[in-house]
């Protein structure tokens, strides 16, 4: 890229685990094709990336600012996954006191264009009065963005009442704007907690105002998927947005990554026992990083494992908030029933490298965006279990699309047995009933695990960027 057209680009995500990867994949795709970036984010955040590499070291500079003390926010939460869910919005207040900092940066900065997440919603117009030229960067599908509104209806001023939605049960139809056939909508227990606001949570506006305002306020909005993939939610999405929706792919994950962050005697433990598996026999397990189940939940995911009668690993963590990890949780005798048919993993697990093993048949998962991309760019099967966020809405546009199924659960109270664990686990990894979910997934490799197509969405997206900020000047001019 001649050096005229290299760019300054900022970044910065939300606090939390699933926008950090992403935001930095991102981050080290526009350094390589030659411009200087900013990463941007707290002390402990910025701590837990993957080292830059040598030849990029250069371009990317990290950018610490110490996240400011609030109310009701353990002293060293810097994200998401350091909390509760019930403390989310105490952590959206502290990213909010970050502005004085972020505008003092960008004013002594300059940088061509910011990349921010939805809860910044006060950046837009802090970079506009400075010039700067403005993207959000959706770390969503395209169908969940859609499925949200446009931005007047995501904000509450849109002239249409009918729009207007303001209960749980509000959420789980299709809304009037789709003009397809889907059945993408939530689960009553998936949104009923997003919608019962409490006295605490009242120190900033709701999510869905950040969104609306965050996507009005940018000049394009860029989203982590592919028209390939999802043509008709990208031509909805374009006509809600009125501006330009670029997809950037799925931006896959590369297996150096998690080299340099893996602890080697652990890994090597798993490697072992996964090497002695049959080829497509075993189940991985894992809920990411903000999901924590109850303890009647972890023994009912437990037992319908340990019915299944397939071999499986499973990624357990530490619970905010309790005095417990999970691996204290679990019921009493099971540890020593399943033994050498379970591989019970504590703490952060290198996922891709475990995933890409050949004795990996399916993957049972919360449905986060991330760990799906992972998952199908190997051609992994998919058991879902969504908890959180958008995961209600990937598990059903995934359904749609044949790579997986749902275990069944109560859609009011989301309460699921360890028959209905073990069932759906055996349909999708060995019986012949799911022979076409798993050629499904397995196709899927085409659109989530080809670098080359991926970086495609990459290249016509750095020129959008450079193509945009030259016609901003010569406007100016």
């Amino acid at each position: 890229m001649e050096k005229s057209k290299s760019l300054h680009i900022v970044l910065f995500p939300w606090l939390a685990m699933g926008h950090f990867i992403p935001f930095f994949r991102l981050s080290k795709l526009l350094a390589l094709k030659g411009h200087k970036i900013s990463f941007i984010s707290t002390p402990r955040n910025l701590s837990k990336l993957p080292k830059i590499p040598p030849n990029l070291s250069s371009q990317i500079s990290l950018i610490s600012f110490s996240l400011p003390t609030v109310p009701n926010l353990p002293s060293l939460a810097e994200s998401s996954m350091d909390i509760t869910h019930n403390q989310q919005q105490p952590l959206k207040h502290a990213l909010d006191l970050l502005q004085p900092q972020l505008a003092s940066f960008l004013q002594s900065s300059k940088p061509d264009w910011i990349i921010y997440d939805y809860a910044s919603h006060w950046l837009p117009s802090v970079a506009s009065q400075l010039g700067i030229s403005r993207a959000f960067f959706a770390v969503f599908t395209a169908a969940c963005l859609s499925f949200m509104g446009s931005p007047s209806t995501l904000i509450g001023s849109g002239d249409d009442g009918d729009d207007a939605r303001s209960t749980a049960e509000d959420f789980t139809t299709i809304p009037n704007w789709v003009p397809f056939e889907s059945n993408l909508a939530y689960r009553l227990h998936e949104i009923t907690k997003y919608i019962e606001r409490t006295d605490e949570d009242n120190f900033g506006p709701p999510d869905t105002v950040r969104f609306g305002i965050t996507i009005q306020q940018s000049d394009v909005v860029i989203v982590r998927s592919s028209t390939e993939f999802e043509p008709d939610w990208f031509n909805l999405l374009g006509g809600l947005y009125e501006k330009p929706v670029i997809p950037v792919g799925f931006l896959p994950p590369i297996l150096e990554e998690s080299d340099e962050i893996q602890d080697d005697e652990k890994w090597a433990a798993v490697k072992t026992w996964l090497n002695k598996q049959r080829v497509n026999s075993v189940v991985y397990v894992a809920m990411g990083t903000e999901v924590h189940l109850s303890k009647e939940e972890l023994g009912e995911l437990a037992i319908g494992l340990e019915k299944s009668g397939l071999p499986f690993i499973w990624v357990l963590k530490n619970s905010p908030g309790t005095g417990e990890s999970e691996f204290e949780m679990l019921p009493d005798g099971f540890k020593e029933r399943v033994k050498g048919r379970g591989f019970l993993y504590m703490g952060w697990a290198p996922q891709v490298k475990i995933l890409s093993q050949d004795s990996i048949g399916g993957f049972l998962t919360h449905c986060g965006w991330n760990s799906v991309i992972e998952a199908l760019g190997l051609g992994r099967v998919l058991v879902m279990l969504p908890m959180l966020n958008d995961q209600g809405l990937n598990a059903r546009l995934l359904n749609e699309k044949k790579v997986g199924l749902e275990i069944p659960r109560n859609e009011l109270d989301g309460w699921f047995t360890s028959e209905a664990v073990a069932e759906s686990v055996r349909l999708a990894v060995v019986e012949e009933s799911g022979k076409v979910l798993r050629e499904t997934a397995k196709a899927m490799k085409g659109y989530f695990g080809d670098f080359g197509k991926n970086d495609g969405y990459v290249d016509k997206f750095v020129s959008q960027l450079v193509d945009y900020r030259k016609w901003a000047g010569d406007s100016n001019c």
